[in-house]
C-alpha cells in the first residue's frame, strides 16, 4: 500500500503547519521548525509504503529541525523504532546524549519512547523505516545503547541495507503479500546485522558448548512449535538439560526461552495469516494451530509484536 503526501496541495502560508501534521500522521507526534524561512516558502513530500510490520517512506524537504519532546511522548502511546537512512544531503540524529552525523548512505536508529531531534541544515532526502518497538527489542539487547550512533553505508550491512531499500522502493508495488513479508524480514535482518557491528552491541563470543546447546534448543522449539504443551520444562526433559541450564544458555539472547517460543509462534502465525492456502481459516484457528490456547492473549501479543491486530494484519495486506 503506497501514498504520496506533499505540501504542494496547500497555499504557501499553510505549508509548514500542513507538513507538521503530515509527519505526525506518518511517524509519531512531533514538532517542526524550519531552519531558515526562504522567500519561496516551505516545501516537502513523503512517499509512504506499508509492508508487514514495517513502514518505508522517502522524505524530501528543505532545512528544518524536527523534535519529539517529553510533552509529545506524554500525549501519545507510540512505541516504535525509526531508522533514518540518508539518501541525499546531510542530517543529524540526536538522542540519549549522542549525535549521529549522517552522510549519504549512513543510517542511525532512534526510539520513539524517548525525546529526540532530527537536524537538517540544508535540503535533504531520507529513507525512513518505522517498525514496532517490541519487534526490534526481541532481536537486540540494550537498544538504548545503540540509538543516535552512525552506521556507515559505505561497507558491510549498511551498504547492503541501502541497496536493498532502494531496490524495494522501485519494486514494492508489485510484491505479493508473502513476498512482502519475506522482504520486510530481510530488511530487519540486515538492519540488525548493521546495528550489531556497533561497539555497544558487541557481546562476548559464546563457547562452543553453549553455541551447540543454543542451536539444539532452538531447533527443538521449531520442531515442536505447534504443540501447546511446549515449554521450558518439556525442552528440559527432551534434551536432557536442566531448566537452569537452558536459562543460562539463553543469557546471551535478547529474550528468555519462554519469550523465544512466543516469538517463534507469532512469526509463524504472521506467515499463516498471509498464506492464500489458509484463507479459509479463522484467526483463532490459526492461533490454536500454532500452539496458542488463549485468543485474547494471542491478539495482545500479536499487536505488541507487529503493531496491529491479527485481523488488521490480514486485511491490510489484502488491500
Amino acid at each position: 500500500m503506497a501514498r504520496l503526501l506533499s505540501t504542494d496541495v496547500v497555499p504557501r502560508e499553510q505549508r509548514l503547519a500542513y507538513w507538521t501534521d503530515m509527519i505526525c500522521n506518518v511517524y509519531v507526534q512531533l514538532g517542526c521548525d524550519p531552519v531558515a524561512r526562504s522567500a519561496g516558502g516551505f516545501d516537502g513530500s513523503i512517499r509512504q509504503h506499508t509492508l508487514p510490520s514495517l513502514d518505508v517512506s522517502v522524505v524530501t524537504s528543505g532545512p528544518q529541525k524536527v523534535m519529539r519532546t517529553a510533552g509529545h511522548i506524554a500525549r501519545s502511546s507510540d512505541d516504535c523504532f525509526l531508522v533514518s537512512i540518508q539518501a541525499r544531503g546531510r542530517g543529524v540524529v540526536r538522542q540519549d546524549g549522542r549525535d549521529a552525523v549522517l552522510s549519504e548512505g549512513d543510517f542511525a536508529l532512534y526510539d520513539s519512547t524517548r525525546p529526540y531531534q532530527l537536524l537538517f541544515d540544508d535540503a535533504f532526502e531520507q529513507i525512513v523505516l518505522k517498525l514496532p518497538g517490541e519487534r526490534l527489542r526481541s532481536e537486540l539487547r540494550q537498544t538504548e545503547a545503540l540509538t543516535a550512533t552512525t552506521v556507515s553505508g559505505r561497507e558491510g550491512a549498511g551498504h547492503l541495507l541501502l541497496g536493498m531499500i532502494r531496490t524495494l522502493h522501485e519494486d514494492i508495488d508489485a510484491l505479493q503479500p508473502a513476498s512482502a513479508l519475506a522482504v520486510a524480514n530481510g530488511v530487519l535482518n540486515i538492519l540488525v546485522a548493521g546495528l550489531q557491528t556497533l561497539p555497544a552491541a558487541r557481546a562476548p563470543a559464546l563457547s562452543n558448548l553453549t553455541a551447540f546447546h543454543l542451536a539444539r534448543i532452538k531447533r527443538r522449539i521449531d520442531e515442536q512449535l505447534d504443540d501447546p504443551a511446549l515449554s521450558v520444562g518439556t525442552l528440559s526433559a527432551a534434551l536432557g538439560l536442566s531448566v537452569s541450564q537452558i536459562h543460562r544458555v539463553f543469557k546471551s539472547e535478547p529474550v528468555t526461552p519462554a519469550q523465544y517460543i512466543w516469538e517463534r509462534r507469532l512469526e509463524a502465525c504472521s506467515r499463516d495469516l498471509l498464506d492464500p492456502r489458509a484463507a479459509g481459516r479463522t484467526v483463532g484457528e490459526i492461533a490454536y494451530g500454532r500452539g496458542f490456547n488463549d485468543a485474547a492473549h494471542f491478539s495482545r501479543a500479536f499487536r505488541e509484536r507487529f503493531g496491529c491486530s491479527p485481523r488488521e494484519w490480514r486485511q491490510r495486506i489484502a488491500h
